[in-house]
């Protein structure tokens, strides 16, 4: 498993994949008790860092502004920020 410092550098899909990973894994039900936890723990974490990163490009998204013929006139801030 990854450190928690190259999960903050995960892209979502890495995350996303890790994270599809840990589920398999505790859904085989295979893996000792101790290990269980451990993996239990990283997926928190990996599903964390999905959200976070899909909040960001939701966040990019909401900046996005098209004018009536579909053409970008600019961005407006997202509130909250």
């Amino acid at each position: 498993m990854t450190d928690d410092n190259d999960l903050a550098h995960m892209s979502f899909e890495d995350a996303l994949r890790a994270l599809e990973e840990v589920v398999a894994k505790l859904e085989r039900g295979d893996v000792p008790l101790d290990q269980s936890i451990a993996l239990y723990e990283r997926g928190a974490a990996l599903r964390a860092r999905c959200e976070a990163k899909l909040k960001e490009a939701e966040e990019k998204v909401s900046k996005i502004t098209l004018d009536g013929t579909g053409a970008l006139t600019g961005s407006t801030p997202v509130e909250g920020l």
